[in-house]
C-alpha cells in the first residue's frame, strides 16, 4: 500500500474515530448542520409568526414551545463539553452525556422534524460511548415512555401516538445497534494495531538474531578454517626449517647436497606463499561481501583457479534456481566445495577441476570433480581422509548426504580417467522442515 494510500485511509479514519476523547468530524458536521437549521427555522417561525412548531394554540403546545426552546438553548453548549471517550470514568462527562440527551429529548417532544431526529441520534450516540448501551437502552425506553404520554393525554391522538412513538423507538434501536458496532470496531482495530507493533517489534527481533547466529556461524567457519590456514602453513614452515637446518649442516661437508636443500626451500617457500594467498583470497566471501548462495561458491572457485603449482583450471558452472537454504546450510556447501578444490589443487595433481552446482525446490546438489591422482592405491573407495570425514559428520548434521571416491564414480563410466568426484547434496529449508 502506498503512502497516499494510507495517508487517504488515516484522513477517512478519522471521520468516524472516536479516538482522542473528541467527537468524529462527521458527528460534527452532523450537529452543527442540524443545529442550524433548527435556528434557522426558529427564526423563520418568529419573523413570519406562522407554523411555529410546535403549535402554541394549547396550554400543552405552548409548554412543548418552551420545552423545544428550553432543550435547543443549552445542547449548544453542551455539545463542546461532551467526552467520546468510550467507558470514560468520573461522574462529569456521565452527566455532561445524560443532560445533553436531555435536552435532545425535549427538542423532539417538542417537534418532531428531521433535523430533531438527527440530533436525538447523535445525543443517544453520546450514551452509548459514555455510560454504554444498556444506559442507551435505558434513555430510549423513557423517552419513548415520554413520548406516548404526551399523545395520550390528547384526545384522539393515541393511535397516532402509538405509531410515532414506534418510529422513535426503532430508530433510538438502530442508533444503538449502530454506534455499538462502531465502539466493537474501534476496539478491534486497536487490538490489531497493537498486535501488528507487537508482531513488527518480534520481527525486528528476530532479524537482529537471525543477524547475529549469521554473523556467529561465519565467524565460527572462518575460525575452522583459519585453523586449517595454520596446520597447511605449519606444515610447509616446518619442512622449511628442516630443510634450511640441513643446508646449514651440508655447506661445509657436502655443499651440492646443502644447495639441494635451498633450492627445496624456495620451492616450498613459492608453495606456501601461494597457498597463503589462496586461503586469504577464499575466506573473502565468508566476510558477506554482498555475495552469498552461488555467488559465493563462483568467487571460491575463482579464487582456487591457477592457484596452484601445476596451474589448475577451475570450471564453474551452475544450473537451476538457488532455493532457500538454512545460514548453516549454505555454509556447509560453501566448505564443501572449498574441501573439494583444496585436495585438489594440494594433493591430486589436478590440472582440471569442475566445480558443479544444481539447484531444485527441493535442494542443492553441489560436486568437485578434478582429473588428478584420486585417491591413491591404499585407500579404500570412497573412503578420503580426516577431512572428508569431519565434512561427512558436518553434512549430515544439517540433513545432507556426502559422496566421495574415485572419478569413475560419477564423473568417468569407464573408470579409466583417474581423478576424484566430491559430491554433496543438502537440503532446501522447506525440505528439511517437512521432513522434521
Amino acid at each position: 500500500m502506498s503512502a497516499i494510500e494510507r495517508a487517504g485511509l488515516h484522513d477517512a479514519a478519522r471521520w468516524a474515530s472516536l479516538s482522542g476523547g473528541r467527537a468524529p468530524l462527521v458527528l460534527h458536521l452532523a450537529f452543527w448542520g442540524a443545529y442550524s437549521g433548527l435556528l434557522l427555522l426558529v427564526a423563520v417561525t418568529l419573523v413570519s409568526g406562522s407554523g411555529a412548531p410546535p403549535p402554541p394554540d394549547t396550554p400543552l403546545g405552548q409548554a412543548l414551545e418552551l420545552l423545544f426552546v428550553l432543550g435547543l438553548v443549552p445542547a449548544g453548549v453542551l455539545w463542546p463539553l461532551l467526552s467520546w471517550t468510550p467507558g470514560a470514568h468520573g461522574i462529569r462527562p456521565k452527566a455532561l452525556s445524560l443532560s445533553f440527551f436531555a435536552c435532545a429529548a425535549a427538542v423532539i417532544l417538542g417537534s418532531g422534524n428531521l433535523l430533531v431526529q438527527i440530533l436525538l441520534i447523535i445525543a443517544l450516540g453520546n450514551v452509548v460511548v459514555v455510560l454504554g448501551a444498556r444506559a442507551a437502552l435505558a434513555c430510549s425506553a423513557g423517552l419513548t415512555a415520554c413520548a406516548l404520554g404526551l399523545f395520550a393525554v390528547q384526545p384522539g391522538m393515541l393511535a397516532r401516538g402509538v405509531l410515532e412513538t414506534s418510529v422513535i423507538l426503532f430508530l433510538c434501536a438502530v442508533t444503538v445497534m449502530a454506534f455499538n458496532a462502531l465502539l466493537a470496531a474501534q476496539t478491534r482495530a486497536r487490538e490489531t494495531q497493537e498486535v501488528l507493533a507487537e508482531l513488527e517489534s518480534a520481527h525486528s527481533e528476530l532479524r537482529r538474531y537471525a543477524d547475529r547466529v549469521k554473523e556467529l556461524t561465519v565467524a565460527e567457519e572462518r575460525a575452522r578454517m583459519a585453523r586449517d590456514m595454520h596446520d597447511s602453513i605449519g606444515h610447509y614452515l616446518t619442512v622449511l626449517n628442516i630443510g634450511l637446518s640441513n643446508a646449514e649442516r651440508f655447506r661445509t661437508a657436502k655443499p651440492d647436497a646443502a644447495w639441494q636443500e635451498v633450492a627445496d626451500a624456495k620451492r616450498l617457500a613459492q608453495e606456501a606463499l601461494a597457498d597463503t594467498r589462496r586461503w586469504v583470497r577464499a575466506l573473502r566471501p565468508l566476510q558477506l561481501e554482498g555475495k552469498a548462495g552461488p555467488e559465493a561458491v563462483r568467487s571460491l572457485a575463482e579464487a582456487f583457479s591457477g592457484g596452484g603449482s601445476a596451474g589448475a583450471d577451475v570450471r564453474f558452472t551452475c544450473r537451476g534456481d538457488w532455493p532457500e537454504l538454512r545460514e548453516e546450510v549454505e555454509l556447509v556447501c560453501y566448505r564443501v566445495v572449498q574441501e573439494g578444490l583444496t585436495n585438489a589443487v594440494r594433493h591430486s595433481g589436478a590440472r582440471g577441476i569442475e566445480v558443479a552446482v544444481e539447484c531444485t525446490p527441493d535442494g542443492v546438489t553441489a560436486s568437485v570433480v578434478d582429473d588428478g591422482r584420486g585417491p591413491g592405491a591404499a585407500a579404500p573407495s570412497g573412503a578420503g581422509g580426516f577431512g572428508i570425514a569431519g565434512l561427512r559428520e558436518r553434512v549430515e548434521a544439517v540433513g545432507g548426504t556426502l559422496a566421495a571416491g574415485p572419478r569413475g564414480g560419477a564423473g568417468d563410466p569407464d573408470g579409466h580417467g583417474g581423478g576424484f568426484t566430491l559430491r554433496a547434496r543438502l537440503p532446501a529449508r522447506r525440505t528439511a522442515e517437512a521432513a522434521a
